[in-house]
């Protein structure tokens, strides 16, 4: 009998060290495979600050010996001289201006519908949901010509209000902000009554504070896929001045495509408002995600 007592303990004290064992084989497996992905990102940093010569010599030079900035000014027209200008800054604006309004306009009106879903109880608000949610099954290039007729009839073509109109209704952020209000006490919107706030008032003031990480998180990934939206705007969009950074960092490498230093800097300005956005965001990223994930 003391002998299996001694055996029992003995495996006790084994587990927590083989369990310690295992997480930090994990850690380091994490680790090697975040650190792979990093590489394709860390070369075209070294890339955009290498002359042309010395971007694909062998071994790769992780740190240029002389970091060559020349590369961000001729992509940016900056003291260029008699180089091509390639129009970067204006896109780069286009984008900015396209994805901001976008985000903005998204966001308001999923939080008015997401609300409506989740505390305004009116008949067939359930059936209303289940085909609002239905469209998530239609993919966007499906709906890429009827689009452009409409558009094109609207008089929107070649316009940035093509690209801005379809993100008034964000079903996916719909649905998330439903989740997240139905996840806020009901409480709460009856002691604002009690106090004689309106409909509007309850909504603005007691209710959007409550889903603040949602509003973060949903602005986030609005704002990416905005950004990155690349077929509306090559479809919509014929005139360069219209042009926003994803069409115009496509013509950029179709005409510098063998000069990879200054296409490797024009990926680098590109992607800054991304890494931005991500990290003030991502404070509220994953919580705004899975907030009342367990609600129906």
């Amino acid at each position: 009998m003391k002998k299996n007592k001694e055996a029992a303990a003995a495996a006790r004290r084994k587990r927590p060290l083989q369990k310690t064992i295992v997480q930090y084989i994990v850690t380091v497996v994490i680790i090697l495979v975040a650190l792979l992905m990093l590489v394709p990102f860390l070369w075209m940093i070294s890339a955009s600050m290498k002359m042309q010569k010395d971007v694909m010599s062998i071994p790769i030079k992780w740190i240029p010996e002389y970091f060559y900035i020349d590369n961000y000014k001729r992509v940016l027209h900056i003291d260029a001289g008699d180089a091509r200008d390639y129009h970067f800054l204006l896109a780069y604006w286009n984008s900015i201006k396209v994805s901001v309004i976008s985000t903005a306009i998204s966001i308001l009106s999923s939080l008015m519908a997401g609300y409506a879903f989740a505390k305004l109880r009116f008949k067939g608000s359930n059936v209303i949901f289940i085909v609002y949610l239905s469209q998530m099954m239609i993919p966007s290039q499906l709906t890429l010509i009827p689009r452009f007729v409409i558009f094109s009839e609207m008089g929107l073509t070649n316009t940035h209000m093509s690209l801005i109109v379809p993100k008034i209704v964000a079903v996916s952020s719909c649905f998330m902000f439903r989740q997240a209000f139905l996840g806020v006490p009901d409480e709460l919107r009856d002691a604002a009554r009690i106090d004689g706030a309106g409909e509007l008032r309850t909504w603005a003031q007691v209710m959007v504070p409550m889903v603040k990480a949602t509003m973060a998180a949903q602005g986030t990934v609005q704002f990416l896929e905005s950004w990155n939206s690349y077929l509306d705007p090559l479809i919509f969009l014929s005139n360069w001045r219209k042009w926003t950074l994803t069409v115009a960092l496509d013509q950029f490498v179709g005409i510098e495509g063998t000069q990879y230093n200054l296409s490797m800097a024009a990926s680098c300005l590109a992607i800054i408002p991304v890494l931005v956005v991500f990290l003030f965001g991502q404070k509220y990223f994953m919580r705004g995600l899975t907030v009342g994930a367990v609600k129906g």
